[in-house]
């Protein structure tokens, strides 16, 4: 299953999802070219949400200190706009606390794109420097500052909140 996994499921086809592409075709392209795992790349579909392993330890907790704080949420996330749907069901008491999240897949273009970020920055009606933009992807991190938001590079939550403690939008 690994060696399928490495030679078929490629970050770089799963990403296509996140650019927009849907899962019909690219499965299907896929197929044709690995016939031998056609019935596995199908079900990479209905089953993407268990690709996925589960919050990273206190980043949940995180936001809902910043919500309870009063800290407008917004969010850009690379994400399929089939897989959106049922995975932000399944996550809604997160995903709820956010204000609005501009997914890559609805919109067609990705992180690091500069236009992703000029598109958050208007629909979510900021101003440059007036918001932290926090993402685990120093190219993407660097894109958003350069859009004018402030970055903060994700290691770990205990960073992340020492961070905003710093910054005066949590309490320590």
């Amino acid at each position: 299953m690994e060696d399928f996994l490495a030679r078929v499921v490629t970050v770089e086809w799963h990403f296509q999802h996140d650019a927009g592409r849907p899962f019909a075709e690219t499965s299907a392209e896929l197929a044709a070219r690995h016939p031998e795992h056609a019935d596995l790349i199908a079900q990479f579909g209905p089953r993407f949400g268990e690709t996925i392993p589960g919050p990273i330890p206190g980043s949940p907790e995180i936001v809902e200190t910043l919500d309870a704080a009063g800290v407008p949420l917004f969010a850009i996330t690379n994400f399929s706009a089939e897989f959106w749907a049922p995975f932000r069901a399944d996550h809604a008491a997160l995903f709820d606390r956010f204000r609005d999240i501009l997914v890559s897949g609805e919109e067609k273009m990705v992180k690091p794109d500069p236009a992703i970020f000029d598109l958050a920055m208007r629909r979510f009606g900021l101003a440059p420097g007036e918001a932290l933009f926090v993402d685990d992807r120093a190219e993407n991190v660097a894109a958003g500052e350069a859009a004018g938001l402030i970055g903060h590079v994700f290691r770990d939550a205990p960073t992340l909140r020492a961070d905003l403690v710093a910054r005066g939008l949590i309490a320590a």
